[in-house]
């Protein structure tokens, strides 16, 4: 049975909705939206299937799911936010805003370094659990207390948990509040967002929040203990990294355990969601996502407030990390203050581009040479650590790009 589809998008754009079909009919999709900005036009806006199989619930134009990941983006673009405030400085030590970060030789560690995943914290070797995360004083003392795994600033490791504690932590040192509170305050409100993207979710958003589905038995059986026997992908690699314990990606990925790869149904309780995760927690649409990208490009149009100077965004155009394997997720990848720089082929054709993919699939991105912010946003999750669903998409759109497409918008 066809999944019906609903939303607006420009002539010129129907490859996209043709890939967000098609996402339905062969990929597996479950329900989504997708949002595309271009040059100061929303061109694409879509949405459809199932929030909830079991009770049918549709996919609405107002459901929100788990950003996981690419929450870390809203994360980065708050510390943007308090750099051109002037109340952060990238290139100053994490300590002078922190001075117990200092511990254990982390005292020149700047903040740069640390968003850009180069502080040799990705992982923290102290068991956490998941009541230790809703009290961020305890959670600071375990963080204050670990050494770097590596020398700050000599390679690169993708903190998928420690990253976000630490980065929470220095927001609130800079701002006394959680990172979650800055971000309602100096992203989601002044554009409009305060009912749609949240780093912690209020009670009034769950009758609108998508259940999530992760991988299912035959999945697991036919598709991930293949690649984790044998596989020669990365997500093969970091299959084996994770089930052979105390590896970098293990450690990275497993604490606490409770939101680690085999703990994505506890994203789906009321609890985590309306937690401050910083690095996982954000809950929002495809729509939340696109505009925030596209104000911080300034590409939403007139109406939408830009977020940071022209100057300020030209700066994470270049690779400030790279290399070819990053110690956690075994692949090449970089950042630029703390958004991440993936490679070519993959969601954009430059390498001024930037964004930030989540777990599952999800995805926001911004496009500076091409002048588009895309937000994708699913419950269903995928095991590999670029879903092709989020791939489709953003081939789609820079597909449209190449042949000029039109943007007076018009009946999905």
């Amino acid at each position: 049975m066809k999944t019906a589809v609903h939303g607006d998008v420009a002539p010129g754009f129907d490859g996209v909705a043709r890939a967000f079909e098609a996402n339905f009919r062969r990929r597996g999709e479950v329900g989504a939206s997708v949002c595309v900005f271009h040059r100061g036009r929303l061109v694409v806006d879509l949405w459809g299937g199932l929030a909830d199989v079991a009770t049918k619930r549709p996919w609405e134009r107002d459901t929100v799911s788990v950003l996981f990941s690419s929450t870390k983006g809203l994360a980065a673009l708050t510390a943007l936010r308090l750099v051109e405030a002037g109340r952060l400085d990238y290139d100053a030590p994490v300590a002078r805003y922190w001075p117990e970060f200092a511990q254990r030789g982390k005292d020149a560690i700047t903040v740069r370094t640390l968003l850009n995943h180069r502080a040799g914290l990705s992982a923290i070797d102290r068991p956490i659990a998941l009541s230790d995360l809703e009290d961020p004083e305890r959670v600071a003392r375990v963080i204050e207390a670990q050494a770097p795994m590596w020398a700050p600033g000599t390679d690169q490791g993708y903190g998928a948990i420690a990253w976000g504690l630490y980065v929470g932590e220095l927001v609130r040192r800079v701002t006394g509040r959680r990172l979650g509170r800055v971000f309602d305050d100096l992203v989601a409100r002044p554009l409009g967002l305060a009912d749609d993207l949240w780093i912690g979710s209020p009670e009034a958003a769950e009758p609108r929040v998508a259940r999530l589905y992760p991988a299912d038995t035959w999945v697991r059986l036919t598709r991930i203990l293949p690649r984790l026997l044998t596989g020669l992908t990365h997500e093969g690699r970091v299959y084996r990294a994770v089930a052979r314990g105390n590896t970098p990606t293990a450690r990275a990925l497993m604490n606490p355990p409770e939101l680690g790869p085999a703990g994505i149904t506890a994203y789906d309780t009321r609890r985590v969601r309306a937690m401050d995760l910083p690095f996982g927690g954000g809950v929002g649409n495809a729509r939340g996502l696109a505009t925030a990208y596209a104000a911080l490009l300034g590409v939403g149009g007139p109406e939408l407030p830009r977020l940071a100077r022209a100057e300020a965004v030209a700066a994470i155009h270049p690779r400030q990390s790279w290399t070819e394997r990053d110690r956690v997720l075994l692949k090449p990848l970089g950042f630029s203050q703390g958004f991440i720089k993936d490679e070519l082929h993959l969601f954009s054709p430059h390498p001024e581009a930037f964004g930030h993919p989540g777990a599952g699939g999800g995805l926001g991105w911004a496009d500076p040479v091409a002048g588009v912010a895309i937000g994708y946003v699913m419950n269903r999750m995928d095991f590999r650590i670029r879903s092709p669903r989020a791939l489709a998409l953003a081939h789609a759109v820079h597909a449209a790009l190449r042949v000029g497409a039109d943007v007076v918008p018009s009946r999905a």
